[in-house]
């Protein structure tokens, strides 16, 4: 092993200049110098730490005869090794005579090629270049010179051919293929300048974020072709409707980005977003067929005053995020409430992740109390997080965000096993609970784990009730959650319909799947008492549920005279806060064990009944 102070000698008091540069492993010519030692830098006049990260061109001064260009441009290109003298140029401009090499390595172990490059400073020739020359060409074979000068304008045509090439691959890389947009590298570049061009001129700009609200469906129902004479024609609606000093550019797929010098005033601005939107409420026709796929936009201003103009581009994306929650086919301006909105759901997602890890959700339970007898039936698990620092949260505060980042599936693992436990506690504390309800999401009820976990679980399963959402569109059902249903029937677990009446499921859906109990959603339940009009639909949705041989249970029940009517309507469960809301654990056995399970006595209702007394307080 060479000690690395001769090496240090070596690199210092060798007069041969010399560098070494990687190549490109499709094109020699193509290299960047990555170590050169001081005689290198003597000669060339570069410093090192100018060469390096540098191309080969620099070594190519203005005074290098074209031939002997060409030549190097040759060799390089076809990996040969060579040498050549020549007049050339220092960095200053300064002209000298040189030797100068190149010698091609390769590393085995990771294919990389190498150039060394050596440069001799050679004595002065006393003879003028010119006349050299001449002599040269006095003396010179005539049928060499002309087989020199051929091939010096094939070389010539080559350089030619390359700079094109260049040309042509420099616009491939900087536009989108299909449309001919600016695409994401090059939007990213241009966004550095202007950001640039702000903080230094104060130049303001807009940036507007534009993606398709239907994109999907057109692929899916029109086909992939469709899709793209679909992009192709909303990047000629925006080459349109922008000047020649925005940029317009798309980031993949659906999306695409403008980018608008701001001027005196943001109404352009503002007009553009409208005129985008409104083009885009045209039907869209491809091959005879026709379908609809409106825009939503979101505008953001880069201002001088920004502390961080950089986030333009994720303001724009926010306000387009917002303009699509509320409807789509609409475009916003960014605020700054729309900022601390994204704050906290980012700060709310890191928080999820940690209650996963931490399990910190955990089951509340409402009643589910029979109609005849007053008695508990069931109590429908519901999920809550214990969160370390802002107690217990309700599902409206997390469940959104939580579907969002594809946790639901992990949320509901975590209640489910915890549902054992409490069962078992509730049994040990000498309580009549019969049954307990959970509600399973879309996602959950495809997921064939699904049926693994409940036998895993511990739990009987005729204690157990699976209550699936209308939502999960019972019209549709694939084969997986078509088996699930299949399965849970035959472990001898309960299914319920959820919700019924929001406009999902049809009186077919029900006769495919067929639950044995159907809830009616509380918003046909609650208007019956102080309106007799709404008492017609809410009992023939509860006749549709009878004349398939059902139970039904009345969600949303809030007083006694509420509970009578139901009952008397014909529904065989009553659920609400009239008999509680959702508890803990630990407040459920505590209803329990003073009730004794009796919840309700059918019989005596009235404002100075004991039971509505004791009712009206409890909740």
């Amino acid at each position: 092993m060479i000690p690395a102070q001769i090496f240090n000698q070596i690199n210092d008091k060798c007069t041969e200049g010399l560098a070494l540069a990687l190549a490109s492993n499709d094109d020699g010519a193509v290299m960047e110098f990555q170590w050169c030692n001081k005689a290198f830098t003597t000669i060339t006049g570069y410093e090192e730490a100018e060469a390096l990260g540098q191309r080969g061109t620099i070594l190519i001064g203005p005074d290098l005869e074209q031939g002997i260009h060409l030549y190097i441009i040759e060799k390089l290109m076809n990996w040969e090794n060579f040498s050549t003298k020549a007049l050339n140029n220092r960095k200053n401009g300064d002209v000298y005579w040189q030797r100068m090499s190149w010698v091609h390595l390769s590393d085995p172990e990771t294919g990389n090629h190498w150039w060394l490059c050596s440069i001799i400073e050679l004595e002065e020739e006393r003879a003028e270049p010119a006349k050299r020359a001449t002599n040269d060409l006095e003396v010179a074979d005539q049928e060499g010179y002309a087989r020199a000068v051929e091939k010096v304008h094939r070389l010539e045509k080559e350089n030619t051919r390359l700079h094109e090439l260049a040309k042509s691959v420099a616009k491939d890389a900087n536009e989108d293929a299909l449309t001919g947009l600016s695409n994401r590298r090059h939007f990213e570049v241009e966004l550095k300048t202007w950001i640039e061009n702000l903080k230094q001129h104060g130049t303001e700009f807009a940036v507007l974020y534009i993606d398709l609200d239907r994109f999907k469906f057109v692929n899916d129902t029109l086909g992939h072709d469709a899709g793209d004479r679909l992009l192709v024609s909303v990047a000629n609606m925006l080459r349109d409707l922008t000047d020649k000093s925005d940029l317009v550019a798309r980031l993949g797929g659906d999306e695409f980005v403008i980018l608008k010098p701001l001027g005196k005033s943001a109404l352009n601005v503002s007009s553009m977003a409208d005129e985008i939107v409104q083009r885009m409420q045209a039907p869209f026709t491809f091959d005879g067929k026709s379908t609809a796929c409106s825009v939503s936009v979101g505008v953001a201003i880069a201002k001088a005053n920004m502390e961080d103009p950089e986030r333009v581009v994720t303001d724009s994306d926010e306000a387009l995020y917002h303009a699509k929650s509320q409807g789509k086919g609409r475009w916003s301006f960014f605020t700054e409430e729309m900022h601390a909105k994204s704050i906290a759901t980012k700060q709310l997602a890191s928080d999820l992740l940690l209650a996963c890890e931490r399990r910190e959700f955990i089951p509340y339970f409402q009643p589910l109390i029979d109609a005849a007898t007053g008695r508990i039936a069931c109590a429908e698990m519901l999920v809550r997080w214990s969160h370390p620092t802002k107690g217990i949260l309700a599902p409206a505060a997390f469940l959104d965000t939580a579907a969002n980042m594809g946790v639901l599936k992990r949320i509901d693992e975590i209640i489910f096993a915890s549902l054992h436990g409490a069962l078992t506690r509730l049994d040990e504390a000498g309580v009549d609970l019969p049954r307990v309800a959970v509600n399973v999401s879309a996602a959950r009820l495809a997921d064939p784990t699904f049926i693994h976990d409940i036998k895993s679980s511990g739990i009987n399963p005729e204690r157990l009730t699976v209550e699936i959402l209308e939502s999960v569109y019972l019209d549709r059902m694939g084969d997986v959650v078509r088996w699930t249903i299949d399965e849970l029937d035959e472990l001898g677990v309960t299914i319920a319909l959820d919700d019924f009446g929001t406009g999902h499921a049809s009186v077919r859906g029900l006769l495919e799947i067929k639950p044995a109990i159907l809830k009616i959603d509380r918003h046909f339940i609650q208007p019956v008492v102080a309106d007799e009009s709404a008492r017609p639909l809410a009992e023939s949705i509860i006749g549709i549920g009878k004349s398939l041989g059902m139970r039904v249970v009345a969600e949303g029940v809030e007083s006694e005279e509420h509970a009578h009517l139901v009952s008397e309507m014909g529904c065989d469960y009553l659920q609400g806060f009239y008999f509680g809301r959702p508890m803990s654990e630990d407040d459920l056995r505590d209803r329990l064990i003073e009730t004794g399970g009796k919840f309700w006595t059918c019989g005596l209702w009235g404002p100075d009944s004991d039971m509505s007394r004791g009712l009206g307080r409890a909740v």
